[in-house]
């Protein structure tokens, strides 16, 4: 199965919106293999942030997403990069349809209330930065023969 990382942000969070995000990606039929409640170091948002380290907007972000505690997520399930994204809406929640997370729960591109990998390659780095590898569970889900042929 593939894995992605997702992350409720401080927004996110300070909303009670964690429990609302995750049931939605399970009542879809994915896995959680691990999470994680925790206020994020420096270190590990400049690893996860490092494409926009150099960018105009980038303090802004710094400062934002270690403003207050996120929560931090594996997902498991066949195409979950693909499946995430989708649900999780347009990263500008005011282009977000109606029924994604963004677009039901979001109003500001800066504060846009979750994080998904966008691509396979971006998941495994997420997930490394994140997770060791001994912190990701391995079970099967009771309802599995019947999400997938």
């Amino acid at each position: 199965m593939d894995r992605t990382f997702l992350m409720v942000k401080p927004d996110g969070v300070q909303r009670s919106l964690v429990g609302d995000i995750i049931a939605r990606f399970e009542k879809k039929g994915l896995k959680m293999v691990a999470g994680r409640f925790e206020r994020l170091p420096e270190e590990r948002v400049m690893q996860h942030y490092a494409e926009h380290v150099a960018k105009p907007f980038f303090p802004g972000l710094k400062a934002y997403i270690m403003s207050g505690p996120c929560f931090l997520m594996v997902w498991e399930g066949k195409d979950v990069v693909a499946i995430t994204r989708a649900m999780i809406g347009a990263t500008n929640p005011r282009e977000a349809a109606p029924g994604t997370i963004r677009g039901d729960f979001a109003l500001e591109i800066g504060m846009n209330v979750i994080h998904g990998s966008d691509s396979d390659a971006t998941a495994e780095r997420e997930i490394a930065i994140h997770f060791q590898p001994d912190e990701l569970a391995e079970y099967r889900r009771i309802d599995e023969p019947f999400l997938y042929e």
